[in-house]
């Protein structure tokens, strides 16, 4: 039972960091037509992922390791696998991501909407959101599937 209820809660903290992460594409998408929201829906972003998203994942880790020692083996291949593209995905989230997000806010604020130093570092943040996806992709294939590598 009490695994069972550990494992739930891991699921809803997936389910909490990767439905607010999707949510940011969405939120962009809509501010495309409305500028003069644009700020307001960054800072918006910026908070789901300082205070929502980026805990979501802490906590999978946490539940993720304790059901790995508990379960399994933290030596199961599917499980290494996972922890590095984890790693990989936090690592390029702190120090890609999270300052893309801040540099984003801050040079429209500066800048303006039409710049185009605000379309760069707009473009950059997207590009590298996009790409977080692939290891939060695999890792989910990891856990679901649990492959033998």
């Amino acid at each position: 039972m009490a695994f069972s209820l550990l494992k739930l809660l891991h699921i809803l903290f997936a389910i909490t960091a990767v439905g607010s992460n999707i949510t940011y594409g969405v939120w962009q998408g809509l501010v495309v037509n409305s500028p003069e929201h644009e700020a307001f829906v960054l800072r918006g972003i910026k908070l789901l992922d300082d205070r929502v998203a980026n805990p979501a994942y802490g906590l999978l880790l946490v539940t993720g390791l304790i059901m790995a020692f508990w379960h399994w083996s933290i030596t199961t291949q599917w499980i290494v696998a996972a922890i590095v593209l984890y790693v990989v995905l936090i690592g390029v989230a702190v120090a890609f991501y999270s300052p893309a997000l801040t540099e984003q806010a801050r040079v429209l604020d500066r800048d303006g909407h039409d710049s185009a130093a605000y379309r760069a570092v707009s473009r950059r943040a997207t590009v590298i959101g996009i790409g977080l996806f692939l290891p939060v992709l695999g890792i989910l294939f990891m856990m679901v599937v649990k492959p033998a590598l």
